[in-house]
């Protein structure tokens, strides 16, 4: 067990998806019956943890983010808000304009309706404490109440359940997650399904690491423009970030480097030593992109309907659940599963496609979001330094 740890997140995924393909296509059937059996009880432990998840994560974020009600934590936490929406936005846009070109949903269909169904031996259902709506509604009630009202303890437990989802994540949902995604793939294999799933993949894959460098340019055009500074020069500066948060696949790990390199592109020390650390919680804006992108994608093969009302809404709650991921790997698809099966209606299989998907791009996606961080960085400092001038001139001029 403790090799497997060592081995990374994205690593076993990819060795749980060639297993899966393999055992697909030679397993007998009371093998098939064995991991369909695996798959349905996760999936039934999952679906009961996904209200806990909402509860335990967003209540504690919007609690912190009450609480702590200074002007400049409430500014960084609106601009990295909207960064996000705007990201996922920007990427439901280019998805439906591109996707539909690569992908085939009728050949897929086609195979779909060939596929012989593999029953489980037994079936355990667990059913959740509540629905996600539910979870969603009394986050937010008990996460301002608690922020208006600055309960002490109430705060301390919520802190406390937050702790036991985000390592139950860790420890429990996070290391059976190759071995589910296998039991999907080898499921696929089975029917025929797989290699029409694994172009489409690859493809997905391109079309978002196209995405990730068009949103940090846009992202240092805007910032540059605020805080007057050149934004190539800006972004090359943060390039050492970014490669340092594509090796270590972690916001958290990257930090030093980052705080390093915002303070070369002329961030003041303390706002700096405020922004990233926070940043690198909150703004997931790469995360973002690739959950929606990867959200249309499957549902084009499932050929249901991707209306944009639907993703709009999808897309600003996906950035509430943003900033309340955990800060453990694979943390923002976990968070983001409740709101892909709320809102978009996605089944068991398609939340395995996703976490696939999502896991196979997180480096991208976390070197995307990181690098994103020096650029809001560049935003606070400047409207930290108009706020600080702007008294002074009217003292001077009163004077």
């Amino acid at each position: 067990m403790k090799i497997l740890k060592k081995i990374p997140l994205l690593v076993r995924v990819i060795i749980a998806i060639v297993l899966g393909v393999i055992l697909g296509n030679v397993l007998p059937l009371w093998g098939m019956r064995a991991f369909a059996t695996f798959n349905f009880v996760f999936s039934s432990f999952l679906s009961f943890l996904i209200p806990l998840i909402i509860v335990g994560l967003v209540t504690a974020a919007i609690a912190d983010i009450g609480k702590g009600a200074g002007k400049l934590l409430l500014v960084t936490a609106l601009i990295a808000y909207g960064d996000t929406v705007f990201s996922g936005l920007f990427s439901y846009g280019t998805s439906v304009s591109v996707f539909p070109h690569l992908i085939n949903p009728a050949a897929i269909a086609q195979v779909a309706a060939d596929e012989a169904k593999i029953d489980p031996y037994f079936t355990i259902n667990i059913p959740p404490l509540m629905d996600v709506m539910s979870a969603l509604v009394l986050s937010f009630v008990m996460g301002l109440g608690i922020a208006h009202l600055g309960s002490v303890s109430l705060k301390r437990g919520f802190d406390e359940l937050r702790d036991i989802v985000a390592k139950t994540i860790e420890v429990a949902l996070i290391p059976l997650l190759p071995l589910y995604i296998m039991g999907i793939f080898m499921s696929m294999a089975n029917s025929g399904q797989v290699w029409h799933i694994v172009k489409v993949f690859v493809s997905i894959i391109g079309v978002i690491f196209a995405m990730h460098i068009i949103l940090l340019l846009v992202q240092y055009c805007i910032a540059g423009a605020i805080a007057r500074r050149n934004p190539l020069k800006a972004l090359k500066t943060m390039l050492p970030a970014y490669f340092t948060a594509l090796g270590t696949s972690s916001s958290a790990a990257t930090i030093p480097v980052t705080l390093k390199q915002t303070q070369k592109n002329g961030v003041r020390d303390d706002i700096a030593g405020f922004v990233v650390p926070l940043c690198a919680t909150i703004h997931l804006s790469g995360s973002a992109m690739k959950i929606t992108a990867c959200a249309v994608a499957l549902m084009l093969i499932q050929g249901a309907p991707i209306e944009f009302g639907t993703f709009v809404g999808f897309i600003m709650m996906l950035g509430v659940m943003m900033v309340a991921a955990p800060g453990v790997p694979g943390g923002a698809i976990m968070a983001a599963l409740a709101v892909l099966q709320s809102m978009l209606g996605f089944n068991d299989e398609q939340q395995a496609m996703m976490i696939a998907l999502y896991i196979t791009m997180d480096s991208f996606g976390t070197a995307c979001n990181v690098t994103g961080d020096g650029a809001i960085a560049l935003i606070v400092n400047s409207m930290h330094r108009s706020a600080v001038s702007e008294p002074s001139v009217e003292a001077a001029s009163q004077g």
